[in-house]
């Protein structure tokens, strides 16, 4: 019944030759549909017509069509086609000829979608009853559900794999609200986490599907997660098959690092053309905005995977520091890539393979990476540009995963593992005022200062009319974390711990510079106290975690330095906290926190400034005022200051619901949006089933 269409044109259901100016004639399978549509049993008159039925090429677009342009009234007339339709797909999904199992697959999610279509507003319930009926809803769905986990786990075919994925993506994201969508309770029952699972461990599958498994896995996962026990989220969350785990990472790894690489094959195409030579001519009057026309989409779905797996799965941590060579410098094997049509990266699977470190040998002069380093650089692309929302919620979502990493013990490690040294080449934002950091210079350190670097490169570069509050709460606290632990550990950490004292006093500036602005949409306080405490962490725990005692000196002499900012603040917070006002309890807070740092600049700048008289010196090197500190450390009284290195441990429940619930809907759509007819009409699966046995 497979026949050739190339001299015809379809549409809607139509054929025409393209020749002939005759009346259009109907496809056979349209026919077909129109039987159904109708009242009466199509079998009836033709007892074969199901058979006949899945031996037909799909018309997606006419059975979907049909199903939308009928009222609810027309549609309930003939439910009993539309189940007998369902049932009997889910019967040919057992059929040996893989093309009635191609056919039944592509019908059910024309029907899936169709019927959702034209019931937006109806419950989960009467959908059911649409499709199924409510009497058989539970078989039905049994078997559908054990037909696709047999197919996914079988030898067979990688095109009917796709397709039993495509089809489970289409019966997950049919409703904006997955958690809204009742179908998917007989997903809970009769779960398909196992075959995920080895789609994720068998290299050749994980190429050919890896990355839709990990995003269809990364939504069954959210569906109603507050609400009831859901079996995906207590099974993923015991997953220890190293194979397993590591699978996922690839999965995630590759796909971000080619966001990386388009974003990278962007900015160098950006810097080449037009806007290049224009800044030339007119000096960097332009870069800023010239570099927010780089854009790529970003990958929530693929963020939210890793999310769960971080989240969810201590054993999931450990595939964070997997060495793999660096993805841009490595070559694919030369396998057959599955032709898929060319959408946003947001939504399709990237074509070439992640390669294990077991399938490819290491290369002493190729750079290692790993799904830790291919994720901080995606986060400094995403987290630059916050303006957008997408990006906003990306750039959110990283900042989760970072805290969740900063909160784990062995995360910490390994990220401050002196044996475990990596060059990462974050991306920073062009900014009038400094020089782009040259790529080849940068050492080769632990990956906390990576982490480091990309919180102190946020703190810098965000400093705007629309500030991201609740983001820069979030690097804060992960800065905060990640001293908790050196001060526990004694870890001394050979960091630019300038850096981020500088970073930190500006963005004390700014906050005090933009007070009225910022105090009409923030409590600007929390953040000032969480900086305050900060360098209370420093100067009460420094001599424990900081590299070497000239690194403590330095701390004083910033604080010194700097310390008109510092005075600057105590009067803004004493002016507020002594007015009845809204703030005068949290800018009493930050009067409180402030008492060491005042005790510091009180205590030395008077020792300063007679240094200076005594040697007639009108401006001290910083030499001399280092040599000040030194020799007066012994007279400085300071408070000790409890709970500076206690924090609230992250909470996605309590805290974090609205947002998750927001973002599995935006990622719902787009993914639904890109399981368009094209990715499901397959020509390639016909001719690789063109011959039936």
């Amino acid at each position: 019944m497979v026949y050739s269409m190339a001299q015809t044109e379809k549409k809607g259901g139509l054929l025409r030759k393209s020749s002939a100016s005759k009346k259009p004639l109907k496809e056979k399978v349209v026919l077909m549909y129109d039987e159904i549509f109708t009242t009466e049993d199509p079998s009836k008159c033709n007892p074969r017509f199901w058979e006949e039925l899945f031996l037909m090429k799909v018309n997606l677009e006419y059975l979907e069509g049909k199903l939308e342009a009928l009222d609810g009234e027309e549609l309930m007339k003939i439910k009993d086609n539309i189940n007998c339709l369902f049932q009997h797909c889910i019967q040919a999904l057992g059929e040996e000829h893989p093309i009635r199992v191609v056919n039944a697959l592509q019908t059910l999610c024309a029907l899936i979608r169709g019927v959702h279509q034209k019931n937006k507003s109806t419950s989960g319930f009467d959908i059911i009853n649409m499709l199924v009926g409510f009497d058989k809803a539970e078989l039905c769905m049994k078997n559908l559900m054990e037909s696709l986990d047999s197919l996914l786990c079988a030898e067979g075919s990688e095109s009917l794999k796709s397709l039993c994925l495509k089809l489970l993506l289409c019966l997950v994201t049919v409703t904006d609200n997955i958690s809204q969508n009742t179908i998917l309770e007989y997903v809970m029952i009769n779960s398909i986490f196992e075959a995920i699972l080895q789609i994720l461990s068998s290299p050749l599958s994980r190429r050919e599907h890896g990355y839709d498994a990990v995003v269809l896995l990364a939504l069954l996962v959210n569906y109603r997660k507050y609400e009831s026990v859901n079996p995906y989220i207590v099974k993923l969350s015991i997953v220890d098959d190293e194979a397993t785990l590591n699978g996922m990472g690839l999965v995630i790894a590759q796909a971000l690092s080619e966001y990386n690489r388009q974003y990278k094959d962007k900015e160098e195409e950006h810097q080449t053309g037009f806007f290049s030579a224009l800044t030339n001519m007119v000096g960097s009057m332009f870069i800023a905005d010239a570099d927010e026309k780089i854009s790529v989409q970003t990958n929530e779905a693929i963020l939210l995977a890793l999310y769960e797996a971080v989240h969810l799965n201590r054993n999931f941590i450990t595939v964070l520091a997997q060495s793999h060579p660096e993805m841009g410098l490595m070559t694919t094997p030369t396998s057959p890539i599955p032709m898929t049509p060319v959408t946003p990266l947001g939504t399709t699977p990237p074509s070439s393979d992640v390669i294990s470190s077991a399938e490819l040998p290491l290369d002493a002069d190729v750079q290692t990476s790993n799904l830790l380093i291919t994720f901080l650089k995606y986060s400094s692309i995403v987290m630059q540009d916050t303006k957008d929302e997408h990006r906003l919620h990306s750039g959110k979502l990283c900042l989760i995963i970072l805290t969740c990493i900063a909160e784990d013990q062995y995360a910490n490690a390994f990220l401050h593992d002196d044996n475990m040294n990596f060059r990462v080449n974050l991306h920073r934002m062009p900014m009038r005022h400094r020089k782009k950091a040259a790529d080849k210079n940068l050492p080769c350190r632990p990956l906390v200062c990576a982490v480091l670097d990309l919180m102190v490169e946020f703190i810098v570069t965000h400093m705007m009319k629309e500030f991201p509050m609740d983001l820069y709460v979030r690097c804060i606290q992960i800065v905060h974390k990640l001293l908790c632990y050196q001060k526990k550990c004694r870890v001394r950490l050979h960091y630019t711990w300038r850096e981020l004292w500088s970073a930190l006093i500006n963005l004390l500036k700014f906050l005090m510079s933009n007070e009225t602005v910022l105090l009409a949409k923030h409590n600007i306080f929390t953040l000032a106290l969480m900086v305050v405490n900060l360098f209370n962490m420093f100067i009460t725990y420094g001599d424990t975690f900081l590299p070497t005692p000239s690194s403590y000196d330095e701390l004083y002499y910033e604080i010194i330095r700097m310390h008109q900012n510092f005075d600057n603040l105590y009067s803004m917070v004493l002016r507020l906290s002594t007015n009845a006002g809204q703030w005068k309890e949290p800018a009493s807070k930050v009067t409180h926190a402030l008492v060491n740092i005042r005790a510091i600049i009180n205590h030395f700048n008077p020792k300063i400034e007679s240094y200076a008289a005594v040697n007639h010196i009108s401006q001290l090197s910083e030499d001399q005022v280092l040599e000040v500190v030194r020799s007066n450390y012994d007279t400085l009284t300071l408070k000790l200051q409890d709970g500076l290195d206690q924090y609230e441990r992250y909470s996605e429940q309590h805290k974090e619901a609205a947002f998750f619930k927001e973002l599995v809907r935006s990622i719902s759509i787009n993914v639904r949006k890109n399981l368009a007819f094209n990715t499901l009409s397959q020509e390639l699966l016909l001719k690789e089933f063109s011959t039936i046995s």
